[in-house]
């Protein structure tokens, strides 16, 4: 596919609250996730879409961990075929829960990967949004509710879910590319 069709703008270019939010993840990450610039061509939908991803994912008064919200993103992602948010957000996923192989297990198949059983039953369900949420049930709830889970965690999982579906589609579509820093994130001893 031609990575040239949407070509991500110079951060020169970008009007000053986007740059400045740019710099302050780079100064953060030591470099530039590739959604921040490659979002940034229309500034209007980079502001909806970073307002709702921080709702979502820096929400302070929730049942769902911060490692929690990242096996969700990893785990639909890869069923939504997303390379750039399954290694991405992996990668945050690996650091969050100290384990080096819970991304790719849960990618790959979340109900044999190294997980709680409370982690399982989120699993189960954001799947169910991903892949067929017209079919979700009472029971659904039900599952949640065993392991602890209230009806606000369950929408915080379904709206992630449904948010990193827009990211997986609009990033496959652009042909965003994993940025080489994120494969070994949380695998690895960060050098000091």
């Amino acid at each position: 596919m031609r990575t040239d069709r949407f070509p991500a703008p110079d951060l020169n270019t970008l009007p000053d609250d986007i740059k400045a939010k740019v710099l302050e993840v780079q100064e953060k990450a030591g470099f530039i996730p590739n959604v921040f610039l490659g979002f940034a061509r229309r500034p209007a939908e980079w502001r909806a879409f970073f307002a709702y991803h921080d709702a979502l994912m820096l929400k302070e008064d929730s049942g769902l961990t911060k490692g929690d919200r990242e096996m969700i993103v990893t785990t639909t992602s890869a069923a939504n075929n997303c390379l750039y948010c399954v290694v991405a957000h992996g990668a945050i996923l690996r650091i969050y829960e100290k384990k080096p192989m819970v991304a790719d297990q849960v990618a790959v198949n979340h109900r044999k990967a190294d997980i709680s059983d409370r982690q399982r039953a989120m699993l189960d369900f954001a799947m169910k949004v991903c892949n067929n949420a017209h079919e979700i049930e009472d029971a659904d709830f039900d599952a949640l509710h065993a392991q602890g889970f209230s009806d606000e965690d369950a929408w915080d999982i379904a709206a992630i879910t449904a948010f990193f579906g827009l990211s997986n589609r609009m990033a496959n579509v652009t042909g965003m590319m994993p940025n080489p820093e994120f494969y070994l994130m949380g695998r690895v001893p960060k050098a000091k």
